[in-house]
């Protein structure tokens, strides 16, 4: 089941990303706080972004948060990843604009290809100065054919 997220579930949907972000880029582990991220899902996402849940037996297993022109967040827990989850949460996204862009670190090889599988094509590298974590990042684009 997909459906919009309230701000009541911010704190469930930042278990879900600390989750996914751990197993993805465990390189970066720890970099903030269970407490920091319900803050950053109840104060920045939540406050800018449409947010979306996946539920398998009624417990979030996937987020995408999604505004105008970007897809700010798409993270699905590890073990339910590879069941479609992900694409459909991106579908969501991708019925309501007619473009989107994205963020992604150079280094996470499964997200690019999922993204690229999905018809996003990669516009931009940086060396990663510009983000918090100071790692190589990809931006990529995906328009409505």
């Amino acid at each position: 089941m997909l459906r919009q997220l309230e701000l009541a579930e911010m704190d469930a949907a930042a278990r879900v990303h600390r989750a996914a972000f751990d197993h993805a880029l465990p390189w970066l582990n720890g970099l903030h706080t269970p407490d920091e991220d319900r803050w950053f899902y109840r104060e920045r996402v939540f406050k800018s972004c449409r947010v979306w849940g996946a539920f398998e037996s009624d417990a979030l297993s996937g987020i995408i948060a999604f505004r105008e022109d970007w897809i700010d967040q798409l993270y699905v827990l590890p073990q339910i990843q590879g069941r479609g989850t992900g694409s459909k949460l991106l579908q969501v996204a991708q019925r309501s604009f007619d473009r989107l862009q994205l963020w992604m670190f150079q280094r996470n090889a499964p997200a690019r290809g999922f993204y690229e599988a999905r018809g996003f094509a990669l516009v931009e590298e940086t060396d990663g100065a510009r983000n918090e974590e100071k790692e190589p990042d990809a931006r990529y684009l995906w328009t409505r054919a």
